[in-house]
């Protein structure tokens, strides 16, 4: 019937035909066209469809219009549903000149209304979408499949669930879409972009026929909720993998940071040959720069040049490598790769700045900041994050400020949170812990966990228990089960020798049952392996081996000054206990590994999960001197260079949060805390029972 239609209104004739509910009940002996007049105007019609199709800007589409009108075609639903199409695709505002073609035809077919209908969807007002879609309905006409598609686009796009769900019933009522695929994938895809996985997963699991894009979108959202263990069942269930998939497994676990797990899938797919993009590279690399290896790192940057996508000729996959190399310790090959990079944007420029940042170079990434701006490029806020980073580390205060306050007013950026808290943690390192306190308080908008967790880690710098308890407060409201803010208070408590204090928050971390992940540190041995240490564990195969040498190692440094820094423990325990503590940070075990693994004279790069402590910092320094290798420590802030006794960063502005390492088992710090009470108790029951002493042990990472 809707075929029928479309026919007969080709016919250049007046419109005999009044505009009504529904579709005309034609007489098909009222008008005769010849067979060979059909062909020539479905001919036209294709004709005229290709020629829209091709056009790029609006007068081309106005002068087909015209071809339209005088052929007779205006009343074509076929012709003019891609001419509206077209309009919309142009961003030309739906209600003016595609409504009023639209209101020309005395009567739409369901792909005319569709078209209309896209066209408010994607441009908006969205209500007026389902106005049309009402109306369609109430003159008669059924929906089609596109139909619904352009309705939960627009309900995703908006994040609309309630009116998703009504159209999702719509479907059900009339019946027909069930086996729908596209309706499906597009329903899928509405639940998924409104938070509702659940929701999405069931339209999955009841749909008569999937494709791969079915299951890609599932996959995808258990990746971006952490769900890889879902994301790698329905993975495995898929019939037939393709890069698509196998790309979203690998950038899913790259974004979990399971860097290992992304290489392990990226490995099989190359084995399973298939073809590698610019998307599935950025995600590999993006888990190289995770881990650390500079052996997965030249893998992946041999694949991407096979691949055609080398940093010569892409300009971002190159960048993704600039970022990768530089976290991977080699900033000198992220140098040349930024170097041989015929195209750069703002992209490369600020992962070279970065790069240069997080290794303490700042004059080299303030030199890059200055050619970047005689260039082309402008600079982003990604940009402004690099050169704030680099003064901040640098303590190029007066130089921060004065970028700070030019961001928007000669670059047109405008400063957000994290450009708000790289002015805190630098004016915070500086010891001027009140202004810093003062920006927080008056920036534009809600300051989030890193402007106060930046203040936090000042205050611990310069022991100021007060301002810290503020920006503490604030932390407990933004990350109530973030256990590293309860820690760095603690610290800063127990330095200050506010043990009362110490006591409460130890107790308030017990009652909220908060735990934290031990200190980790991993390092490349001979043939890329790597070798994982943990604080206090012993586990490695070479045990015996590597407790012997940091022994020997120790020793030595100790006979040419080296004296552990106790207070890098700010558990209330005995001198030797410290010593021991300190002994087996994860950092130091990976550097007695790395000195048994390596040949002499090789530098050793050190990676690390969470901040290095004063003292592991002290020792790494005197070990570059004594076993004249350079130590690099990559931890969870920056790079630190040792070699010839002396680190590439500035020690007094180095260690910014007591977050260092505790990474002891549960039993141990049980232990260790049942000593100090056993102690306690001793205490109570003599007559220097009377003298309190404290009773809880401030717990530090380090």
């Amino acid at each position: 019937m809707v075929a029928l239609c479309r026919k007969l209104s080709t016919i250049a004739t007046p419109n005999i035909f009044p505009r009504k509910q529904g579709y005309p009940q034609i007489n098909s002996t009222q008008i005769f066209i010849p067979f060979s007049q059909l062909q020539r105007r479905r001919l036209l019609e294709e004709r005229l469809v290709s020629v829209l199709h091709g056009s790029t800007n609006l007068v081309q589409i106005k002068q087909v219009h015209a071809h339209i009108l005088r052929k007779g075609l205006e009343q074509c639903c076929y012709v003019i549903a891609k001419l509206v199409r077209m309009l919309a695709q142009l961003d030309v505002p739906v209600h003016s000149y595609p409504r009023l073609v639209f209101q020309q035809v005395n009567y739409p077919n369901p792909f005319l209304w569709t078209a209309l209908i896209r066209g408010y969807a994607v441009q908006g007002p969205f209500s007026e979408s389902i106005v049309l879609y009402n109306r369609m309905r109430r003159e008669g006409t059924g929906p089609v499949s596109f139909t619904f598609t352009a309705l939960f686009k627009a309900c995703g796009a908006v994040l609309d669930v309630d009116l998703g769900r009504q159209i999702h019933a719509q479907t059900i009522l009339i019946g027909g879409f069930a086996s729908d695929l596209h309706v499906g994938n597009t329903m899928i895809n509405m639940y998924l972009k409104c938070g509702f996985l659940d929701c999405g997963r069931k339209v999955f699991d009841e749909m008569g026929q999937r494709d791969v894009v079915s299951w890609t979108e599932l996959i995808v959202a258990y990746a971006k909720s952490g769900d890889m263990e879902s994301a790698g069942e329905l993975f495995r269930e898929l019939p037939v993998k393709d890069m698509v998939a196998w790309t979203a497994m690998v950038t899913g676990y790259a974004q979990n940071a399971r860097p290992k797990e992304a290489l392990e899938f990226f490995e099989r797919m190359q084995d399973a040959g298939m073809e590698t993009d610019d998307v599935t590279l950025v995600g590999i690399i993006s888990a190289c720069a995770q881990l650390g290896a500079n052996k997965y790192a030249n893998w992946v940057r041999d694949i991407a040049e096979k691949s055609g996508f080398g940093p010569t000729g892409s300009v971002v996959v190159g960048s993704a490598l600039i970022d990768m190399y530089s976290k991977c310790g080699s900033i000198e090959e992220a140098c040349k790769i930024f170097e041989g990079m015929k195209e750069r944007n703002v992209f490369s420029y600020s992962s070279m700045i970065l790069g240069f940042a997080m290794h303490g170079r700042a004059h080299a990434a303030m030199q890059l900041f200055r050619e970047m701006l005689k260039t082309e490029t402008r600079p982003n806020r990604v940009t402004f994050v690099g050169v704030l980073t680099a003064c901040t580390h640098a303590g190029l205060v007066e130089q921060g400020r004065q970028l700070f306050a030019n961001m928007e007013k000669c670059f047109g950026v405008a400063p957000s949170a994290d450009h708000y808290a790289c002015m805190v943690d630098m004016l915070g390192r500086a010891g001027q812990l009140e202004e810093a306190l003062e920006l927080a308080e008056t920036m534009p908008m809600q300051p989030n966990g890193g402007v106060w967790g930046a203040l936090l880690g000042a205050c611990r710098i310069h022991k100021n228990p007060e301002i810290a308890q503020i920006a503490a407060n604030h932390l407990f409201q933004l990350e109530p089960d973030g256990i590293g803010n309860y820690i760095l208070l603690c610290n800063t408590y127990a330095l200050a020798g506010r043990w009362d204090d110490v006591s409460r928050l130890r107790k308030l971390m017990r009652e909220k049952g908060l735990k934290k992940n031990p200190g980790c540190s991993w390092v490349e041995a001979k043939k890329g392996v790597i070798h994982e240490f943990y604080a206090g564990q012993m586990t490695h195969p070479e045990s015996i081996k590597i407790k012997q040498a940091l022994e020997d190692l120790q020793d030595r440094l100790k006979a040419h000054g080296y004296q552990p820094i106790l207070s890098s423990v700010t558990y209330d325990i005995s001198d030797e206990e410290k010593k021991r503590l300190l002994m087996h940070h994860s950092e130091k075990l990976a550097l007695a590994y790395g000195l048994l693994s390596t040949d002499a004279g090789c530098t050793i790069k050190i990676m690390k999960n969470i901040r290095i402590c004063e003292d592991c910092h002290a020792f790494m320094c005197s070990a570059s001197q004594v076993m004249e290798r350079e130590i690099v420590v990559r931890d969870n802030m920056r790079f630190h260079h040792f070699h010839d006794g002396a680190c590439s960063c500035d020690k007094s502005k180095c260690f910014d949060d007591g977050r260092n390492e505790m990474g002891w088992t549960l039993p141990e710090i049980l232990q260790l805390e049942m000593s100090v009470r056993l102690r306690e108790k001793k205490i109570k029951n003599s007559v220097l029972g009377k003298i309190r002493e404290p009773n809880q042990i401030g717990e530090s990472v380090g």
